[in-house]
């Protein structure tokens, strides 16, 4: 099989896998303490957890705190719930559904516009309500980099906070400024089920699950410190081969375009990360095509969304209509991707999608 759903989630590091190893310890190990216990194993699980902090802060601005939660919508949720009450949250029209969702269901929301480019038009006015500002760094159906430290600055003019999702960003490129920040560690190599949020310091979060306060006294719950020892070493290797990646990546891309040149590229070209390669093809049946390329995986869209039947909203937010966003395909590639794997799985799907008639 061809794996090319990076955007989905990414394969895990042997790295990341390693670190994980001794927190798994059964009966007679020492690795399956409760981090939160006083006693010796308590304090040597305690002790891993914070060597991830560490780890994982060291991608991050400086002046901050790192909050681990479940994942990046626990912690976006975290952020948009807790960061206030009263005034809006405007947020852009290509967010992930864990800030669109929420933003709505929290209380007055605005939607802000994108370009066809895929970038949030940064010459638009904030409503004078807002109090949170939700702008993504990478999106994760078109890879398109959004202009964050514009909209960071517009948000202070406004006196608001700035949510930034840099799930599709953290661990491939720098994370920019912000309020608060929102990651996932299986979108970088790390395991799934577990995320954090990084908070400015000086700004103040309420708690939105009552409990043991165990992580500031912002987010209750008992921490695995499996799931965060893999998710600092997933964030200690990325830091340390960021660059080789982002080549490796640009190799890809290349030789991607070449073998996808007839089909049309959603999004900007430029303002992207190129481990994301959105494209469609007029009158495409994409769902026969999945099927013919069994072999490969790749995406229709946003796995969260998939099979939902709806067009994606990404792309309806850049002006696709339904027929053309519905005639679209992901293909997410990265760290453990080979050319020969991008070459044969070009060859499979331009054959199934000529066998269409296309």
């Amino acid at each position: 099989m061809i794996y090319l759903d990076y955007q989905a989630t990414t394969p895990l590091a042997p790295e990341a896998r390693d670190a994980m190893l001794r927190w798994l310890d059964g009966p007679g190990g020492t690795g399956f303490g409760n981090p939160h216990s006083s006693h010796r194993m308590g304090r040597q699980a305690k002790a891993a957890i914070e060597l991830a902090r560490e780890q994982v802060a060291a991608l991050f601005p400086a002046g901050g705190k790192v909050i681990f939660t479940s994942g990046a919508t626990e912690a976006l949720n975290l952020a948009i719930r807790g960061s206030g009450q009263g005034g809006a949250v405007s947020y852009s029209g290509i967010e992930h559904s864990a800030v669109g969702d929420t933003a709505q269901s929290a209380g007055k929301s605005h939607l802000l516009n994108v370009a066809k480019t895929g970038q949030c038009n940064t010459k638009q006015d904030l409503p004078a309500d807002t109090r949170l500002v939700c702008v993504m760094q990478v999106n994760n159906e078109i890879g398109t980099v959004q202009p964050t430290i514009q909209w960071h600055r517009k948000a202070k003019s406004m006196n608001a906070l700035y949510l930034c999702d840099a799930v599709q960003a953290y661990g491939k490129m720098e994370v920019t400024g912000a309020d608060m920040i929102a990651i996932s560690a299986h979108k970088f190599h790390g395991p799934k089920g577990v995320g954090a949020l990084w908070v400015r310091d000086g700004v103040d979060l309420t708690e939105v699950q009552t409990g043991g306060g165990q992580e500031f006294g912002i987010r209750s719950g008992t921490l695995s410190p499996a799931l965060i020892a893999g998710m600092g070493a997933a964030a200690a290797e990325a830091k340390d081969r960021m660059e080789q990646d982002r080549e490796h990546v640009e190799q890809l891309w290349t030789r991607a375009l070449d073998l996808f040149s007839q089909w049309d590229l959603n999004g900007s070209a430029e303002a992207r990360w190129h481990g994301n390669l959105n494209i469609r093809r007029k009158g495409l049946d994409v769902a026969r095509l999945m099927s013919d390329c069994r072999t490969v995986m790749f995406s229709a869209g946003s796995a969260c969304a998939s099979g939902s039947g709806r067009p994606s909203h990404v792309l309806k937010a850049i002006g696709l209509s339904d027929k053309q966003a519905k005639s679209s395909i992901r293909l997410g590639f990265g760290r453990y991707t080979t050319l020969e794997e991008i070459e044969e799985a070009a060859r499979l799907i331009n054959e199934a999608a000529e066998a269409q008639g296309l």
